[in-house]
């Protein structure tokens, strides 16, 4: 008799548009006797495209899936840029490092060489440009730009670990009157603004000049 009821109940929960798996997860009853049972009572297509749609599991392993053809794709991009580029030698740092300071370099104070970013990397590849004039890090000054509900100790520190900078070189930040969590787009501001700066004569004039050279490059 416990059969017979168990089988109807799973005609009952066919004819609603169940699975084979939500009727077994309702009934405890093993998946071979649902086959025998519901085998004249199939799914419409529409039916089953719904209940693929709305799987949990099938869902998250098709994000996995594409996740990673997407990372497969970059892979193989950047294996293919890595080999073309090659290793950077020092002139191509050095126009590298011009065209980033034309981009996102400070151009109006007299003597000053400085470049702000959220991005640690473009920082350090501006700090590695410097260093083939002959700046020592220690002659760098930078100044954080952070929002005041931020933890000022805890931005020093990754600022420096991330620049490898010692925390000598850091002078008192600058607190935006405006707190980090109401921001509605927060890529790249997670630990603020950092502005690296460099003061010298000599530097500020090679730096026009070799801007005034690109500017009247033809391309």
């Amino acid at each position: 008799m416990a059969k017979i009821k168990q089988k109807q109940q799973a005609l009952n929960l066919r004819k609603q548009g169940m699975s084979y798996s939500q009727i077994k997860n309702k009934l405890k009853v093993s998946k071979s006797s649902l086959s025998l049972w519901l085998r004249k009572y199939p799914l419409s297509a529409q039916r089953i495209t719904e209940l693929r749609g709305r799987n949990p599991a099938r869902i998250e392993r098709f994000r996995n899936t594409m996740l990673n053809k997407r990372e497969k794709s970059f892979d193989e991009v950047f294996r293919k840029v890595k080999n073309e580029i090659g290793e950077l030698s020092d002139r191509d740092i050095l126009i590298g490092g011009i065209f980033l300071y034309w981009g996102e370099g400070a151009k109006s104070s007299d003597y000053e060489t400085s470049l702000s970013n959220t991005d640690p990397d473009a920082l350090k590849f501006f700090i590695r440009w410097l260093s083939l004039f002959g700046v020592s890090k220690t002659a760098l000054r930078v100044t954080l730009h952070l929002y005041q509900d931020m933890d000022k100790e805890r931005e020093l520190t990754y600022w420096s670990k991330e620049l490898n900078l010692p925390e000598a070189c850091f002078r008192k930040p600058y607190i935006k009157n405006s707190n980090l969590v109401d921001l509605s787009y927060k890529n790249g501001f997670g630990h603020g603004t950092c502005n690296v700066r460099y003061f010298n004569k000599e530097m500020w004039q090679y730096i026009r000049m070799a801007l005034k050279h690109v500017r009247g490059s033809r391309v």
